[in-house]
């Protein structure tokens, strides 16, 4: 007789508070069916998004690049480029984006280091409940999720 497998330990979830840090975690990105490239692509402002090789596969080849905060060389592809140079522009947290896009951004222009959601209110202008209840829930968007 066959015995059925043994149970998945399920990993304990905590409800997320508003002193919950959260950050993009990557590799959801890698397990989604979306595409990171070209969803970072809209998030261009259209002067940046022009510039890029037109093949959305094709990001370009790789440069050095200078972190103007830290002062360390990386090497960047056009698109981490182009995006760098967005992020530095006051209109790239645009209040007309949705609530999504807008704590993605944050997060990019702060080379995604976690954030809590009062920082994301601070930041974004938007209320501190509401975004608890976008990205506090069991549903990820765009890779968004609590720092383990």
């Amino acid at each position: 007789m066959i015995s059925p497998p043994p149970p998945r330990a399920r990993r304990r979830l905590r409800k997320p508070t508003s002193a919950t840090r959260f950050h993009i975690d990557f590799t959801w990105w890698e397990r989604s069916e979306e595409d990171l490239s070209i969803y970072l692509r809209r998030l261009l402002p259209a002067g940046l998004r022009a510039a890029l090789p037109a093949n959305q596969s094709d990001n370009g080849a790789e440069q050095d690049w200078v972190h103007p905060r830290t002062g360390r060389v990386l090497r960047l592809n056009a698109l981490q480029r182009a995006l760098q140079d967005a992020s530095q522009r006051t209109d790239f947290i645009n209040p007309e984006a949705s609530l999504v896009d807008v704590l993605f951004r944050i997060l990019l222009t702060n080379d995604n280091n976690p954030l809590s959601v009062e920082e994301f209110a601070a930041q974004s202008g938007r209320p501190a409940p509401l975004i608890l209840k976008t990205i506090g829930g069991r549903r990820v968007y765009k890779g968004i999720r609590p720092v383990d």
